[in-house]
């Protein structure tokens, strides 16, 4: 009667699906995270996802543990270890929630394998509001509009979540592997101090972050454009699974005081936009590698990622907002929407570099960063993607820092007075090229 519960992005035990039913099953049940950096459709983990899986594992572990439970470590190819560990354990089913990238096709082999050799497999729908399939077009295309996809989101009956087992009953303990031996965090140097200082990664930190924000944060979210005021900070607990989007729905409808509530529709769009950027990789793989828009193709971003580039990463251009931003990230392994747009904006545009540069660097440097937003976000900015601001829409750093940072809080935050340097471009000429550049793309 055994089974095995896989975890991947969704490292909770509340409203979790999959778990759910390994239990109600019955009978022993492997608890099993799988560090796949090999599988077809899997992209390798930037640096600061690596940190965060690390300690959310950990944090993981431990709440299992409490429940009588075992979480199981193996490393390697999913079509390799999952067989292996099913022959050694003797499980009968085996259970995960979906995952809606290229990597689905991993699952789609797994289980035509695994029930050719009688074992039973199940997946559920536990990490978006809607699947993708569930939310198209008249036509039963996917939407490429925000407005009437979440439109049609909201009108579909969300489940209830789930809540966590108190106990988690025991199974065969096949040999696990050291979590230390992965070598997810930096040593040599080690530049995770800011992450430390910044985040806790876990269940129990997501829930009680989601708590504070509905308490205490939530009733300021119409300031969510000022970088000094902040926003919920659950995005790196959404990218791995330790809240569901479920949970955030509920809670958004539940006990909330008279101003928090005027702004809860506002924060579940945003919410929204995660399903969105889902939906969009659902339909095309290869979001972070190819235009949405093909017509971009023909766009003249250059590839160089010389002195321009470094000064971009490195928070050095001259341009206070921008250097604010990328400072921030550095340190805290995130940064403020608001002040994402502008310093993409000033990449692809200002510096006329292809929006795929940015986009690696925030995938090796955000802790929130996933297959889908990233992706997704980077080529909303740079007008080839999905729903896309228009190209000639060029966020101007010093008009975005007077209107959202009037009093200089956040830049001083991160670029003191005696750290300002000279801007690498000219707003104003550089702009002007950018235009150029799409004049031509039109052309």
């Amino acid at each position: 009667m055994t089974s095995i519960v896989w975890f991947r992005d969704d490292l909770r035990l509340a409203d979790h699906p999959a778990l759910h039913a390994a239990l109600d099953r019955g009978g022993p049940v492997v608890l099993l995270y799988l560090f796949d950096q090999e599988s077809p459709g899997i992209r390798p983990l930037g640096g600061a996802t690596l940190w965060w899986l690390h300690h959310s594992l950990r944090a993981h572990a431990a709440e299992i543990h409490k429940r009588g439970g075992r979480l199981l470590l193996r490393r390697g190819s999913a079509e390799d270890v999952l067989p292996t560990l099913v022959a050694e354990t003797g499980a009968e089913a085996v259970f995960w929630n979906r995952r809606y990238g290229a990597s689905r096709e991993v699952d789609a082999r797994l289980t035509s394998t695994l029930r050719a050799d009688g074992v039973e497999v199940a997946s559920f729908a536990a990490n978006l509001l809607v699947e993708p399939w569930e939310v198209t077009t008249a036509a039963g295309e996917p939407y490429q509009v925000f407005t009437p996809f979440w439109r049609a989101a909201r009108e579909r009956p969300m489940r209830e979540p789930l809540p966590a087992p108190r106990e988690l009953p025991g199974g065969p303990a096949p040999a696990s592997d050291d979590l230390a031996s992965w070598e997810l965090l930096p040593t040599r140097p080690d530049w995770a101090e800011g992450l430390r200082e910044t985040w806790e990664p876990g269940e129990a930190a997501a829930a009680r972050r989601l708590e504070a924000f509905a308490d205490e944060g939530l009733a300021d979210y119409h300031r969510r454009d000022e970088p000094a005021i902040g926003t919920s900070n659950l995005s790196p607990h959404l990218r791995f699974g330790e809240i569901s989007p479920t949970q955030i729905w509920h809670r958004m409808h539940g006990d909330l005081s008279p101003a928090a509530r005027t702004n809860v529709p506002k924060f579940l769009s945003e919410v929204g936009w995660r399903d969105f950027n889902w939906s969009i990789l659902y339909a095309n793989p290869d979001l972070a590698t190819r235009n949405y828009r093909a017509a971009y193709d023909a766009f003249p971003w250059s590839w160089d990622r010389g002195l321009e580039v470094e000064a971009w990463q490195q928070g050095r251009t001259g341009i206070p907002l921008v250097d604010a931003g990328m400072r921030e990230l550095w340190r805290t392994g995130s940064m403020h929407n608001r002040v994402r747009m502008v310093v993409a904006s000033f990449l692809v545009k200002n510096l006329l570099r292809h929006w795929r540069i940015g986009e690696e660097w925030f995938w090796d440097t955000l802790v929130d960063a996933d297959e889908a937003s990233n992706p997704g976000n980077w080529q909303w900015v740079a007008g080839s993607g999905a729903d896309a601001a228009p190209y000639f829409r060029v966020f101007n750093p010093e008009l975005q820092a007077r209107k959202f940072d009037p009093d200089g809080h956040y830049v001083r935050d991160w670029v003191p007075a005696e750290e300002l340097l000279a801007p690498i471009v000219d707003l104003a000429e550089s702009r002007r090229q950018a235009l150029d550049a799409f004049a031509s793309l039109k052309r």
